[in-house]
């Protein structure tokens, strides 16, 4: 994912919080904020340490960065994706299904 698609700052992060926009499964917290002021999409991501090692968190880190790559995105939308422990119960393909089905309710993505 390119950095110009990163939400790295803290009080970036913090605003899209305020915001109150959010969308929760077993899996996921999705926060958003439709963004008017950017023309693309970008994205923050958290992953608690008791999700497992750094090698497990790392690992669905890669995967979920690559999901929403490859999302049909084309709002300018900030995202903010909080990553709970029984996600890493899932394989990719449902990760993948996962992410979709969350990203579709709070119609970001059509579908």
């Amino acid at each position: 994912m390119n950095k110009a698609y990163r939400i790295k700052k803290s009080t970036e992060i913090d605003a899209l919080l305020k915001q109150k926009n959010r969308i929760a499964n077993g899996y996921f917290s999705l926060f958003y904020w439709v963004n008017p002021a950017m023309d693309h999409y970008r994205f923050a991501l958290s992953v608690p340490k008791k999700l497992g090692n750094a090698v497990e968190r790392n690992r669905i880190k890669r995967q979920i960065r690559e999901i929403v790559r490859l999302l049909p995105i084309t709002e300018a939308v900030d995202v903010f994706l909080i990553v709970r422990t029984k996600a890493n119960e899932l394989d990719y393909a449902q990760l993948r299904e996962q992410l979709m089905i969350l990203f579709a309710r709070a119609k970001i993505i059509k579908g």
